[in-house]
């Protein structure tokens, strides 16, 4: 007798996604935002790319700080509390932190903008540590991948929409795009940013969606917890001893990476001589995952954030390099690229035909590019210029095709093909390179669900646990985009996309390394692909 699956519950999904769209709309918003702050106070491509480490870094705070506080309490705060509210008052912390831009702005002080957006993204890290497992809870267990991939699409719709909609607010009318940004535009962004955070918290509020609570119990892991705060502590012993003294910004961000990872394998080592105290630790596969997921999240934020400053460099793209308000539409189609890519990875969890599948997988990207175009068109943006994309689109339906929705085999696929698009961006010009770089979208849209997937494989009861600890390694877009601004500082900011060349690479081997490290386990996990981000 076949088990009766429990129905998704599509009105609190519907709800629900509205928050992945906000996730992808402030994420891609900072790459307007990064260029105006550059030229409004002056600072080099490294001070910039702070704008990026203020607001992943709070992720991993975040969360640290979620797991730090249970762990000592014993129980899972958000459980206790349920997901719903967990969402809500996550929402409220972001309606402070945009609040608090304003009087920042005013007050013409780039830290405090900087706090600002720190606090916002505070936020966020709350309401993505609630409705990721949210998602799944409003429905089967079997089908919770559905779900994630509808809030993964939704995102990427965010990040799509995003720098196009900051743009119109900063540089006025749609025809308008040479208007010089003022912090009164500055001001009417984040108030406006304000209200739909505080609309959505209060809609949250009255809803009818369920507490979200469950029954796990939670895993202490005070070692895994110690790791984690020693590596906190050295992170910020290192930020310290930037502001303080005159060591140079590239050897402080070489040692925050060698950091991270040595304390990680360091963790790992001791857990497997004992386990006590050190939780999902244990596991190599989560060690190796972990790492992936800081190099992930760090090259798919560097790829973009650097993007307007390259772009503003006179004989890269044109004689006199582009204006701020001109960058927009290339900014969307790096974000519309992980929509095209996410959107497509989804068409796997639905229950086509092997015949529909394939036609969806050739449609659908072309249907997402058309969403990208048209949403520039809107903006009155010359989308002449994208066209030509379509190849670098065609390119990445072939390597879906030969990925099989494997994670080990698309992991792998993708980021040799994002290795050569970077290395191709790095030595020519113009719209060549700017595709190529690009590109590096579309092979970052399905990275996170299958280092994620790789990496809780076998957990078993730590895989929540697991869960929490890959999301804090969202902090490696606080350090890849500064280590590339300073490459672009110190050397030429079109030779610092090396750096993205780089750690694809490296992700292309970390495939094969979680790949052995499964099947030494007896796992073999190449068969499903995880959730989106």
């Amino acid at each position: 007798m076949s088990q009766t699956k429990q129905p998704t519950n599509t009105g609190a999904l519907a709800t629900l996604v509205m928050v992945f769209f906000f996730w992808g709309f402030i994420a891609a918003s900072n790459s307007i935002l990064i260029p105006f702050c550059k030229t409004h106070f002056n600072l080099n491509q490294f001070q910039s790319q702070l704008i990026g480490s203020a607001y992943y870094g709070a992720y991993f705070i975040g969360s640290l700080i979620l797991f730090i506080v249970s762990n000592v309490l014993g129980y899972d705060i958000l459980n206790k509390i349920g997901y719903k509210k967990g969402i809500i008052y996550g929402l409220w912390i972001s309606v402070a932190g945009a609040l608090l831009i304003i009087p920042s702005a005013n007050a013409n002080s780039f830290p405090a903008i900087l706090g600002s957006l720190f606090i916002v993204a505070l936020g966020f890290s709350l309401q993505q540590t609630a409705a990721q497992p949210f998602a799944i809870a409003l429905g089967d267990p079997s089908t919770g991948t559905q779900r994630l991939n509808l809030g993964g699409g939704v995102n990427s719709f965010g990040t799509t929409l995003g720098p196009i909609i900051v743009s119109f607010f900063l540089f006025g009318s749609v025809t308008d795009t040479g208007k010089e940004v003022t912090i009164t535009n500055i001001n009417t962004l984040y108030i406006i940013v304000a209200a739909v955070f505080a609309a959505v918290a209060l809609f949250f509020s009255f809803s009818n969606l369920p507490d979200g609570k469950n029954d796990e119990r939670f895993e202490k892991a005070n070692k895994a917890a110690g790791a984690l705060l020693l590596m906190t502590g050295i992170i910020l012993g290192i930020i310290l001893i930037g502001q303080f003294t005159d060591t140079s910004k590239l050897v402080l961000l070489l040692l925050t990476l060698i950091a991270v990872v040595v304390i990680l394998f360091y963790s790992n080592g001791a857990a497997r001589k004992s386990p006590d105290g050190w939780g999902a630790m244990k596991y190599e596969q989560l060690i190796y995952g972990m790492i992936g997921i800081f190099v992930y999240v760090g090259v798919e934020v560097t790829i973009d954030n650097n993007f307007g400053a390259l772009l503003k460099t006179p004989g890269y793209f044109n004689e006199m390099g582009l204006d701020e308000s001109e960058i927009s539409h290339f900014i969307s189609l790096y974000w519309g690229s992980l929509m095209i890519g996410r959107w497509t990875g989804a068409i796997g969890v639905f229950n086509l035909s092997a015949m529909g599948k394939r036609i969806a997988t050739i449609v659908v990207p072309f249907i997402a590019f058309a969403v990208v175009l048209f949403a520039n068109h809107l903006k009155g943006n010359d989308i002449s210029d994208l066209y030509g994309y379509s190849v670098v689109v065609v390119i990445m339906i072939l390597a879906f095709f030969y990925g099989q929705e494997k994670p080990v085999k698309t992991l792998l696929t993708v980021s040799v093909l994002a290795t050569i698009f970077m290395l191709i961006g790095v030595f020519t010009n113009g719209l060549i390179s700017v595709y190529a770089f690009m590109a590096g979208g579309l092979c970052c849209s399905v990275m996170w669900p299958s280092i994620f997937s790789l990496a809780v494989a076998g957990l078993g009861k730590y895989t929540s646990q697991g869960s929490a600890f890959l999301i804090m390694m969202i902090l490696g877009g606080a350090v890849l985009p500064p280590l590339q601004g300073v490459l672009g500082d110190l050397k030429d900011m079109h030779f610092s996309y090396l750096l993205a060349a780089a750690c694809f690479a490296f992700l292309a081997y970390l495939a094969l390394k979680l790949k052995n490290v499964l099947t030494s386990q007896g796992l073999d996990f190449d068969s499903q692909i995880g959730g989106g981000h």
